[in-house]
């Protein structure tokens, strides 16, 4: 089979090729970070910025915020240009021990529990045109078609790359049409003169500073995974220049089209609506596009749609690369011989997502961890100034002003801080959950004899692997 392999000139391994062109990253960040959030329910930082003015400044300083973040990333994913992201980053700084930490609470919650809700979005807003209005739809029915969207969507990632891509593609586009119609609606709108809801934009606004940190907190989760093409480093094509590019292209594209969207939703809403209503696009919708309203909802399917395919082949990714560090188990850090896709990763990865998907508790799991990822992001960011002492003569395509990771790690810690006064217990118990994973390392991973039960557990497991799944690690020849 011609070009299915990249092959080393010295020892012919298998390895993961490199298929993910400028158009796939900018779709990959751009499709992960637009979720439902911005049709579904943007009101958490106009409720408390208290006015339009001053919610659609905070969206867009946000949006900068997160470029700033991007920009030391680049330089981070350029010198350090391995898949994994921030664990790449913070064992290359700090040891195995912090890294090892992120991924426990990475696997543990973050990834499969991000994509559980994501998918368990998707299911809700396609089963929608099925119920009568006002009708509740079946938990079952969402965590049954939820799960078949995982499924279907692992299915594709494992059995080609390109598949993958072309489906973050297509889904991308489609959110940024559903998003671009929103805007023009709004155009339309202002250009006729209803502009009554956008007088005196900052009447209302807040002086309180909590309040604003808090409108600030949540403008920047609507912008969670710009880091998300890091975990891929090692799959993108000439990464030293289209990693930049796809954040260059990426963060500002977003960044206009959360602001426009949001002011396109008071053409039309009020403040009090756009606070009440349970899905912004979908009333707006209601209100503006007649008989064509259905679509709305399935934009909203469309757009989750293609974060559950972004997720799935990010996430996959970092487990692929923990377990090649020694930090998995070893099968997990196989290639499928035939799809050259790291099939055991991300079947592990759906089958997280998919269990998920039948707990009622997903939603406040979720919750638990937004402190340490904010912790786990500053660690990152810190790694850059590290570096920059520890190993000045690192070769660094990207150097971006120090005032930038200054800026942005301060940032981190504010929003490290903010959750311990505003949520102790769930901050306390993503603590617990994090440090859970220290007697782990050192039980599991940090020995370099384990018990010959361990041991022979491993190696059955990792060579039935193998054989079920036609899997080798990278340094093996393909044998077909």
């Amino acid at each position: 089979m011609k070009n299915e392999v990249t092959e080393s000139s010295e020892s012919g391994s298998i390895q993961l090729k490199k298929e993910i062109k400028l158009h796939n990253g900018v779709a990959i960040i751009v499709g992960i970070i637009i979720g439902s959030g911005i049709f579904v329910s943007p009101t958490g930082v106009l409720k408390e910025s208290g006015s339009v003015g001053l919610s659609l400044l905070i969206w867009g300083l946000c949006g900068m915020l997160c470029m700033m973040g991007a920009l030391c990333y680049a330089e981070l994913g350029t010198a350090i240009p391995k898949s994994g992201g921030d664990y790449a980053y913070i064992s290359e700084a700090y040891g195995p021990v912090p890294a090892f930490l992120f991924l426990w609470v990475a696997l543990l919650i973050v990834m499969p529990t991000g994509n559980a809700i994501t998918a368990l979005t998707f299911a809700k807003y396609i089963l929608q045109p099925m119920f009568p209005l006002g009708c509740e739809i079946p938990k079952s029915a969402v965590s049954i078609v939820a799960i078949l969207c995982i499924s279907f969507l692992t299915f594709i990632n494992c059995s080609q790359v390109k598949w993958a891509m072309r489906i973050q593609d297509i889904f991308t586009f489609a959110k940024l049409f559903a998003l671009g119609v929103i805007i023009i609606s709004g155009a339309v709108r202002i250009a006729n003169g209803h502009t009554e809801n956008l007088q005196a934009p900052f009447e209302g606004s807040t002086l309180d500073f909590g309040h604003i940190a808090l409108a600030f907190y949540s403008g920047l989760f609507s912008y969670s995974g710009w880091n998300y093409l890091n975990f891929v480093t090692e799959e993108l094509q000439d990464p030293y220049k289209n990693l930049p590019r796809a954040i260059y292209i990426s963060l500002p594209l977003v960044t206009v089209v959360y602001v426009l969207t949001n002011v396109a939703y008071f053409t039309v809403l009020s403040v009090p609506e756009v606070l009440t209503t349970e899905a912004v696009a979908v009333t707006f919708g209601v209100r503006i596009l007649g008989v064509m309203a259905w679509t709305m909802p399935f934009f909203v399917a469309c757009s989750t749609f293609g974060g559950v395919n972004g997720g799935i082949f990010a996430s996959s990714r970092l487990f692929f690369v923990g377990a090649r560090q020694g930090h998995l188990p070893d099968c997990l850090a196989m290639i499928n011989i035939k799809n050259i896709t790291p099939l055991p990763s991300l079947i592990f990865v759906g089958l997280l997502s998919c269990l998920m998907c039948t707990t009622s508790d997903v939603y406040s799991l979720i919750n638990y961890t937004s402190f340490i990822e904010s912790s786990f992001i500053a660690l990152s960011v810190s790694a850059l100034l590290f570096l920059r002492y520890k190993q000045p003569n690192l070769k660094r395509p990207i150097k971006v002003n120090l005032i930038f990771p200054i800026v942005f790690l301060l940032i981190c810690v504010f929003l490290i801080i903010l959750p311990l006064y505003s949520s102790p217990m769930e901050t306390g118990i993503g603590v617990v959950i994090t440090l859970t994973g220290i007697p782990v390392y050192f039980l599991l991973i940090w020995p370099k004899r384990k018990p010959s039960c361990i041991e022979n557990t491993i190696v059955y497991f990792t060579h039935s692997t193998q054989k079920l799944l036609r899997c080798v690690g990278e340094t093996h020849k393909r044998t077909d």
